[in-house]
């Protein structure tokens, strides 16, 4: 993944998630990256614990779960955050402030911490992934060409589906599956991302549907209706590890990237 000989230093801000435990999984199976730090919340039971206890893999990865982000950050080259949307700004300054690289890919920020992220990208490399799958990144350059090809009086929904737990609804892929529907019809769907209300279709709108349930890991749908057919692109994540390989791909390509802020096309030759 990476042109240097040396592993890349990672550090997990949100170590103890489903995507902290999915990334020390994929850092454990790979020789090409290097655990050097661990972030939890204040109030985490595993702060002091070894991260390969957290994660249940049979080994000691020598780093200890933290609440400490200047701690966390010391050895690393790159800072890879899924952790919750309330502590990404505290984790913007504090990757600014170790000079350290960062991938995004916790959703739901505001668009305060949006700007935050912009920034900082002054100063070090940034990187905000709304989905960390090269499928899904691929599925958006496709539901833009869609737009793009179709005329107006296709109709166009995203469905999406996700676990039981997730919070934010419509999920940050289905938003930025949205967006980029959008972009090829003169408008954006950010500034009203409303669940599809009851009623009869507002014309040129971009809809949305949301279901949680059980531990789907991830499907999404875009759905173009027009008279007499119906297009639908979708991607499936049958396992959260997809979106683990795919940070780290992520994060090998930030370490030897210039300050700026970038996406998943960048990573994957598109831009």
């Amino acid at each position: 993944m990476s042109a240097h000989h040396e592993p890349v230093r990672i550090a997990l801000l949100g170590a103890t998630g489903r995507m902290g435990r999915c990334l020390l999984r994929a850092i454990h199976d790979s020789t090409e990256f290097e655990l050097v730090g661990a972030l939890a919340s204040a109030d985490s039971p595993a702060l002091g614990q070894d991260v390969g206890e957290v994660a249940t893999l049979g080994r000691s990865f020598g780093v200890c779960v933290t609440a400490h982000r200047a701690e966390a950050l010391a050895q690393a080259e790159v800072a890879v955050d899924f952790s919750v949307a309330a502590a990404v700004e505290a984790n913007i300054d504090a990757c600014v402030s170790a000079d350290c690289a960062l991938l995004v890919g916790t959703t739901g920020l505001l668009p305060q911490t949006l700007g935050l992220l912009g920034e900082a990208s002054g100063r070090i490399p940034v990187l905000r992934a709304a989905n960390t799958s090269l499928g899904i990144n691929l599925l958006a350059r496709l539901v833009a060409q869609a737009a793009a090809a179709l005329p107006p009086e296709y109709d166009i929904e995203v469905m999406e589906a996700h676990h039981r737990y997730k919070v934010d609804a419509p999920s940050g892929t289905a938003l930025a599956l949205g967006e980029a529907a959008a972009s090829k019809r003169g408008g954006s769907v950010l500034a009203n991302p409303a669940v599809r209300p009851a009623g009869a279709r507002v014309e040129g709108s971009i809809g949305f549907v949301s279901v949680r349930g059980g531990d789907i890991a991830g499907d999404h749908t875009v759905l173009f209706a027009g008279p007499g057919e119906r297009l639908e692109l979708t991607h499936r994540a049958h396992d959260r590890m997809t979106f683990a390989y795919g940070a780290l791909r992520a994060a090998s390509w930030l370490r030897a990237a210039r300050p700026g802020l970038y996406t998943m096309d960048d990573v994957l030759g598109l831009s």
